[in-house]
């Protein structure tokens, strides 16, 4: 049975694509860092303290997360790796989405007309909910679909 959550929009947009999922924090600079400075074609989570991503494809991914976590540099990694085409299909937060990611996302959208859908506010239900691999369909308004 598919799952319906109800977030508040970003950055909108409609899209489908495989779902990743951290059920903690994700650190941008810990696990883009490296894929970006090596010019990397894919970006392979390089944050071993963060054992649901470590060493998974998060190219063109629905990352699915509570928050990003760390540096306040992440932004800038974030905005960077969009420019070069390895950035996130969407980024799903089940709190509010906090400044470090927003940062990125919103200037990458403004500056680069490279958006990456946001969705904020999902609850902590969503990310007991969702799996990696699973298809997510996301709407204009905020509604995320999990398909079974």
């Amino acid at each position: 049975m598919n799952k319906v959550f109800k977030g508040r929009v970003v950055l909108p947009g409609n899209t489908t694509g495989e779902a990743v999922v951290s059920r903690q924090g994700l650190n941008i600079l810990a696990s883009y860092q490296k894929s970006a400075l090596k010019k990397a074609k894919r970006v392979i989570c390089a944050d071993q303290n963060n054992p649901d991503l470590y060493k998974k494809d998060l190219t063109g991914k629905i990352i699915c997360l509570p928050q990003t976590i760390g540096s306040t540099t992440g932004g800038m990694v974030l905005e960077t790796v969009i420019q070069m085409g390895l950035g996130p299909k969407a980024m799903l937060f089940a709190e509010h989405v906090d400044s470090l990611a927003a940062a990125g996302l919103i200037l990458s959208d403004v500056w680069l007309k490279n958006r990456v859908i946001t969705i904020d506010q999902l609850g902590p239900e969503f990310l007991n909910a969702v799996q990696d691999g699973q298809t997510i369909e996301i709407k204009e308004d905020g509604t995320v679909l999990i398909c079974s």
